[in-house]
This record gives C-alpha cells, sequence and structure tokens, in this order.
C-alpha cells in the first residue's frame, strides 16, 4: 500500500471497465484522482465512493477545453498533476468498404486526439512538479493487424508511436511516458460488441481466457509509480501470451 502517496492522477475512461479498476486502484495506493469520462452518473458514483479520494469531471477527451478544466481541476482541488492515465476508448467494428468516414472520425477523435491532447496538457502542470508519468492505453490491435477495426487499429497504431515520440521529448522534463496494450480483457466495451467473435478471440489467447481490469490496473499501477522510474518509451503488452 501507498506507492501512490501524494501524488495527483487524472485517469480518462474512468466511469467503468479498465478505468474504472485503476481509478480505485490509484486510489487504494494512496493518489487522489480525478475521475474523467462522459458517463455522468456512473463516473460520479466511482467518485462519490471513494469520498475525498477523488472527484469526478464530465470530460470530452476530444476537446481542448475540456482537458483545460480536469488540469485546473486537478491542480485546484488536489495541488497539481503527477500521473496521467489515458484509458478512455472506443471501439467500431466494420469492413473497409462499410467504414462510414463518420464513424472513422468519432474514432480518431477520442482515441488518437484524446490522447494527443492529454500529453500536451499534462506537460506543463508536471513539468512544475519536477516530473511525472503518462500511461497511455493502447492495444494488442496498437502492435499487430486485426480484421475489422480498421479505425481503431489506426488510433492505437498512432498511439504507440505518439508514446515513443513522447517519452523521448519529454524526458528532459522528467516526464516518463509508457504504453500498455491490452489483449482482450473483460470490459462493458468488448463484451457488449461481438461475444461470438470473442470467444474466437479466447481461442486463440494462448492462457485461453480473457483479462480482467484490474490486471491492466495494475500494470497502470506499476508505471504510475516509482517503481518504473528508468523506464520510458516501453511499449507493454498484457494479452495473455496473444504477441508472443
Amino acid at each position: 500500500m501507498g506507492r501512490l502517496d501524494g501524488k495527483v492522477a487524472i485517469v480518462t475512461g474512468g466511469a467503468r471497465g479498465q478505468g474504472e479498476a485503476e481509478v480505485r486502484l490509484f486510489a487504494a495506493e494512496g493518489a487522489t484522482v480525478v475521475v474523467s469520462d462522459v458517463l455522468v452518473d456512473e463516473g460520479r458514483a466511482v467518485a462519490d465512493s471513494l469520498g475525498d479520494a477523488a472527484v469526478f469531471l464530465r470530460h470530452d477527451v476530444s476537446r481542448e477545453e475540456d482537458w483545460a478544466a480536469a488540469v485546473s481541476l486537478a491542480t485546484e482541488r488536489f495541488g497539481g498533476l503527477d500521473v496521467l492515465v489515458n484509458n478512455a476508448g472506443i471501439l467500431h467494428n466494420a469492413t473497409i468498404a462499410k467504414h462510414t468516414l463518420e464513424a472513422y472520425e468519432r474514432v480518431v477523435a477520442v482515441n488518437q486526439v484524446g490522447v494527443f491532447l492529454g500529453i500536451r496538457s499534462s506537460i506543463a502542470p508536471m513539468t512544475s512538479r519536477g516530473g511525472g508519468s503518462i500511461v497511455n492505453i493502447s492495444s494488442g490491435a496498437g502492435l499487430r493487424a486485426t480484421k475489422y477495426t480498421f479505425a481503431y487499429a489506426a488510433t492505437k497504431y498512432a498511439v504507440t508511436g505518439m508514446t515513443a515520440c513522447a517519452a523521448l521529448e519529454l524526458a528532459r522534463y522528467g516526464i516518463r511516458v509508457n504504453s500498455i496494450h491490452p489483449g482482450l480483457i473483460d470490459t462493458p466495451m468488448v463484451a457488449t460488441d461481438d461475444p461470438d467473435g470473442n470467444q474466437r478471440l479466447v481461442r486463440a489467447t494462448p492462457m485461453r481466457r480473457s483479462g480482467e481490469p484490474e490486471e491492466i490496473a495494475r500494470v497502470a499501477l506499476f508505471l504510475a509509480s516509482d517503481e518504473s522510474s528508468y523506464m520510458t518509451g516501453a511499449h507493454v503488452p498484457v494479452d495473455g501470451g496473444v504477441t508472443a
């Protein structure tokens, strides 16, 4: 316990799934957390359940003004910003031939532009505190090709690249930037999208099971904490062996 004592974090997409698991684990380890999401009722319930350790903010990660509000809230309520988990993301399945421009642009806005804005918005507040840790949630789809996830894979490959570029540029400020690449994780986003496809993915996973949100949260905790103080620019698969 106490691996994040005194640290202030923003976790996007913190209302459910992996984000909720990260929020709860970070709070249990001593952090104060801004729970960021567009799911107001769920996000507020998570924050309220943690008392003074968390506060909820309705936050569309594709909007610059919402990022300014998130950083301001972290600073005004908790005193600064040390950790950012860019967790918010959406999935859209379609063949390329039937993929609409509207759907493509929406996935890019959340999964790619949101991460860019998060990284950019964190530089000043983290630098003022002597450094920090940015954890980008990419995907196994950001390391290897998958069918019918054209926009999603494009954005997750982008997150992988942005992580590497930011790690190189921000190291001089003491800001570390790493990415996590989950495989099939038992979350609402995945469970409601394609159950038959999920079962095929389970069978294709060497460990023959889906992961739990808490298993991603524990890796995020390690990367957020000082235990990973010499890690930056790393891309960490947590996928049951799929990318081995």
